[in-house]
């Protein structure tokens, strides 16, 4: 069997290990798996799940497990006016994306859109990796998938029958919609239809599922779409290299996100984040998620009881309890029918599995004292077959001599497409509810307003960090924003608009040579700087950040500079 084979099949698990294990003592090793890198701290072992371990927590460790993502859209050209963007695509300046890559992990992208060609009719794609097909040549240095170059959709384009020659496409939309608004260009019905970077050219990443088996570890509904962080780490790897092969600044879009993770940016997927934003010629946008008024997020501190409530028909979700590395605390649950578990002390560090004598209800609970990137300590639950009504977690402080911590404590359930049925906290806390890895620090992270009204999108996730960063960076126009598939909502479309804002800035700093040795820190700063801000609001602010994105009066505060 081949590392391909075992990469894409569902009997061998993927772990996230963030070192890289010499070729010798690869060969060593005794059971079956092979290993594929990411770069030289990270990479994913691809394991026979019957020679190891079921999934744990306590065995495995909370980061080596891949976190599942999902998309950030919930189902105008006002929001190029309002983002300065149009104005700064005019003369004098006439920025328009030229000679700058966005580049897209998504769910792929319609190719064959008039939106998505050139003024002759060949495509604006430099390439296309699609993880999901695997009868054709992966990139060079990668194990799976399927590139399709720019010749070969241009060689597609010109056929009677495009998906016989190139078969990808992008059945969900979601990509297509993102790229469209970020960097398209057609005469569409009789409507000009213009994205923010209208000249970028474009490559694109479509993720693969993710497998089966870790979708039924976070009992994730079959319906939702999930994409695995290995594979997504793999797809920014694919991106950021444009930067080299074809020596052009790369902008990166996000438009997914979790709930799972410390919301401090610390998980694998953020940590490579920060790594490539700290690079030249490359800049990262994410979306801060739609999870603000979903009601998944609740902190305290302890003691304290937390009431959530479980609806009808919700087969399983998954719950993270987060405190700070000097505290430690025991968790008590009660069930809607009076039943409980008290006292749950974990400072053995022992995973444990518990059921109940009259309640169908089975939960899981994977332990981490100190876990391993952030240092701050967690619980994970898992609740199968959960019995609706009102359950209630207490949570208390253990005792430790002559130590006083904080004993603040977030508590996170998954994104409303991770559960089947619906689970709510009765007293939510709205703040910190930014999706990872928008928390990471090097990254742009955009939380989204109505652009019309200029108001608050409520879905929005807010910020700051679990750890008080100032996250998000700005708000952008994420309501009812013009795509080629028509009007999209949801903050993956606020980062769209702004991937397009920073492709026009790479244009005027790196391809123009006003500053050469641009990155994601730098571009943001002037971003930041050229905000608008609102006299009856007081920055950073948890929902604006710094402001809403104005690329026009970003360059008007650099001309005053």
């Amino acid at each position: 069997m081949t590392c391909k084979d075992r990469i894409l099949s569902n009997d061998y698990a993927d772990v996230i290990i963030d070192y890289v294990l010499p070729e010798e003592e690869q060969r060593r090793l005794q059971f079956d798996y092979c290993f594929s890198a990411i770069d030289e701290e990270f990479g994913t072992a691809h394991i026979n799940r019957q020679e190891i371990p079921p999934l744990s927590v306590g065995m495995y460790g909370y980061a080596a497990i891949p976190k599942l993502y999902g998309l950030m859209q919930t189902f105008q050209a006002e929001s190029l006016v309002e983002t300065g963007n149009l104005q700064i695509q005019g003369p004098p300046l006439s920025l328009k994306g030229t000679g700058v890559i966005i580049g897209f992990i998504d769910t792929g992208i319609r190719y064959q859109l008039d939106v998505f060609r050139n003024e002759t009719g060949g495509s604006r794609i430099l390439s296309i990796w699609d993880q999901t097909i695997h009868s054709g040549e992966p990139p060079e240095g990668f194990l799976y998938g399927t590139e399709y170059t720019r010749e070969d959709i241009d060689r597609a384009l010109q056929s009677q029958n495009p998906l016989d020659v190139v078969p990808t496409t992008d059945i969900n939309g979601h990509g297509t919609a993102m790229a469209s608004t970020a960097a398209g260009s057609v005469l569409n019905q009789g409507l000009t239809f213009r994205g923010a970077a209208p000249e970028a050219e474009i490559a694109v990443v479509k993720l693969k599922g993710a497998k089966k088996y870790l979708r039924e570890y976070y009992l994730i509904p079959e319906e939702a779409e999930a994409y695995q962080e290995n594979d997504i780490m793999q797809a920014v790897r694919y991106l950021e290299g444009m930067a080299i092969v074809f020596r052009r600044p790369v902008v990166i879009v996000l438009g997914i996100g979790t709930n799972m993770g410390d919301h401090a940016g610390n998980s694998p997927l953020g940590a490579y984040l920060n790594k490539i934003a700290a690079k030249r010629s490359r800049a990262v946008v994410v979306c801060g998620g739609n999870e603000g008024d979903k009601e998944h997020h609740c902190s305290g501190v302890m003691p304290e009881e937390i009431e959530l409530r479980v609806e009808e028909n919700t087969k399983g979700f998954c719950m993270e309890i987060w405190g700070n590395r000097i505290d430690t605390y025991s968790v008590s649950l009660r069930t809607p029918g009076g039943e409980t578990v008290s006292g749950i002390d974990f400072r053995g560090g022992i995973d444990n599995n518990y059921t109940f004598l009259f309640d169908r209800t089975r939960i899981y609970t994977g332990i981490a004292l100190i876990e391993k990137r952030s240092g701050n300590e967690l619980v994970f639950f898992r609740f199968q077959d959960p019995t609706p009504g009102i359950w209630t977690v207490t949570i208390n402080p253990a005792a430790r001599e002559n130590i006083r911590g904080s004993g603040r404590f977030h508590i996170w359930l998954p994104i409303e497409a991770f559960v089947d049925g619906g689970v709510r906290f009765l007293e939510p806390d709205p703040n910190v509810t930014l999706t990872e890895p928008s928390n990471a620090q090097g990254v742009i992270t955009v939380s989204a307003y109505n652009g019309v009204t200029g108001s608050w999108f409520s879905e929005s996730g807010r910020g700051f960090t679990s750890d008080d960063t100032v996250k998000p960076d700005f708000a952008a126009p994420g309501v009812q924003v013009a795509s080629v598939l028509g009007n999209r909502t949801g903050s993956s479309m606020a980062a769209a608009l702004t991937a397009g804002c920073v492709a026009q800035f790479m244009e005027w700093a790196i391809v123009e040579g006003y500053a050469p040795f641009g990155e994601s820190r730098t571009i943001k700063s002037n971003l930041i700087r050229g905000a608008v801000r609102e006299s009856n609001v007081t920055y950073p602010d948890e929902r604006w950040g710094y402001g809403k994105l104005n690329i026009s009066r970003t360059f008007e505060v650099l001309a005053r500079t």
